[in-house]
């Protein structure tokens, strides 16, 4: 029988040191924003395979988005070798099957690895992993992360985030976490910290963003994969600029509930995915955004439980998706009938207009608008990273937003815009302020 040495053929790049002791010593939470080409997938797989090999348990690799997870891990060759990456990491000769259609590996000694995505971690049944790699973390779905830890902590397991910036989201907040605990590992390099790159080829690499994506994105892009920059805006996204200016000017902070104030809410209903919710007080000029809530795979009737028995605010209207009032043919309901029986009797169905002209309400309503940058955070995440869908092999954005984790806090909060500003007569005819919708006669507080 032959002798396979784990790692495989491979050790770590003289700046990849720090980051393997780390994890061959015991470490447990380790952060990694590395520019492109740095090595950070290939690092974690040939972690994994020596984790796997001392310790027989469940191991993920996970993408943002399950269809991304085949083409940049399973498939994905490394130039150098002409070998698949996954076959350089773990040789047959430690494999007891594999499973091409799953992505997924069962080792001789009765370790598994699996390829998965973040935007549907919790659907996988079985044992729960000791080992995670979030690959590409500051797009991937946060919520994964919440799920996941408490399993790690129970059972001791480890978890490596690799990526590289995509604003000041939560990879961002976790890179901060990681940098300000003792219990976790923190790397931030650049392409001045490794040296691998000639200043001729950076050059050339930056003009290639440029040429595919325009001067300030591409310039963007070039600074977010080389260098590591959390302040350049995410590639494509419609409320990047809108978003920073809030932050700059104090305007994500803490809004505390004032019950004064009637709450409006926005919806956007899940079915197989997640339902998300924003709460609003309009006060003169100013719209609040005090809370939101999202939640996964929960009946519409558990939702509305939630919120009255949990959020208990005085509410004036609750604006929700158009197709609301479609009634199912087996009950004969509508959802908005369901939210009605539910003490939810000002739910107004939205009207059916164009992703675009939701899209460009945002816009307007955004200044306007003052976060609780607590209670609101994910949401936040959601506006910040929702964003156009980038078509490859046209090299140029498609005409829609990519469907993502981002999506459902985005549509909820652009069910809130449209409603909120449906026509030029919620401005004042003088001044053009934003002017309270319970001027305009569209809220009292008659219950839910």
């Amino acid at each position: 029988m032959p002798i396979v040495r784990i790692p495989n053929n491979w050790q770590p790049r003289p700046y990849q040191m720090e980051l393997w002791r780390y994890l061959e010593t015991g470490g447990k939470r380790a952060v990694a924003v590395a520019h492109r080409r740095w090595g950070k997938d290939d690092i974690s797989l040939h972690w994994t395979a020596v984790s796997a090999m001392m310790k027989p348990a469940v191991y993920w690799h996970m993408l943002p988005l399950a269809a991304q997870a085949r083409k940049a891990i399973w498939t994905a060759v490394n130039p150098h070798s002409g070998m698949r990456r996954i076959d350089e990491a773990f040789p047959p000769e430690i494999r007891a099957n594999t499973n091409d259609n799953e992505m997924f590996i069962r080792f001789k000694n009765g370790s598994t690895w699996q390829v998965i995505g973040s935007d549907n971690y919790n659907a996988l049944v079985g044992s729960p992993p000791y080992g995670l790699v979030f690959s590409e973390w500051s797009l991937a779905d946060p919520s994964a992360w919440a799920y996941l830890s408490p399993i790690l902590r129970e059972n001791g397991g480890w978890a490596v985030f690799i990526y590289t910036a995509r604003g000041k989201n939560h990879g961002w907040s976790v890179y901060k976490t990681a940098r300000q605990s003792d219990d976790w590992f923190s790397l931030l390099q650049t392409v001045d910290d490794t040296g691998i790159f000639t200043p001729g080829q950076l050059e050339a690499e930056r003009q290639q963003y440029i040429s595919i994506y325009g001067a300030d994105e591409g310039e963007a892009v070039f600074q977010q994969e080389y260098y590591c920059s959390f302040d350049a805006a995410i590639m494509g996204a419609y409320y990047g600029k809108e978003i920073t200016r809030l932050e700059r000017d104090g305007r994500l902070t803490s809004v505390p509930y004032d019950p004064a104030f009637p709450v409006h809410t926005a919806w956007d209903l899940g079915l197989d995915d997640a339902t998300a919710v924003w709460f609003v007080q309009v006060i003169g000029y100013e719209v609040r955004v005090i809370d939101y809530y999202e939640v996964n795979n929960q009946s519409l009737i558990d939702t509305a439980s939630y919120i009255v028995n949990q959020k208990p605010y005085q509410y004036a209207a609750h604006y929700l998706p158009h197709d609301v009032k479609h009634r199912e043919q087996t009950s004969g309901m509508s959802r908005i009938d369901t939210l009605r029986s539910r003490q939810f009797r000002n739910a107004i169905p939205g009207a059916n207009l164009k992703v675009e002209d939701g899209i460009n309400a945002v816009r307007n309503l955004l200044p306007k608008c003052v976060f609780d940058e607590k209670k609101t955070e994910r949401g936040l995440d959601c506006l910040r990273q929702y964003r156009r869908e980038w078509d490859d092999k046209a090299r140029t954005y498609r005409q829609k937003p990519l469907h993502d984790w981002t999506s459902h806090g985005a549509d909820a909060f652009r069910e809130l815009a449209v409603n909120l500003l449906p026509s030029a007569s919620l401005y004042d005819d003088d001044d053009e302020e934003f002017m309270n919708p319970a001027q305009q006669g569209r809220s009292g507080v008659t219950g839910y």
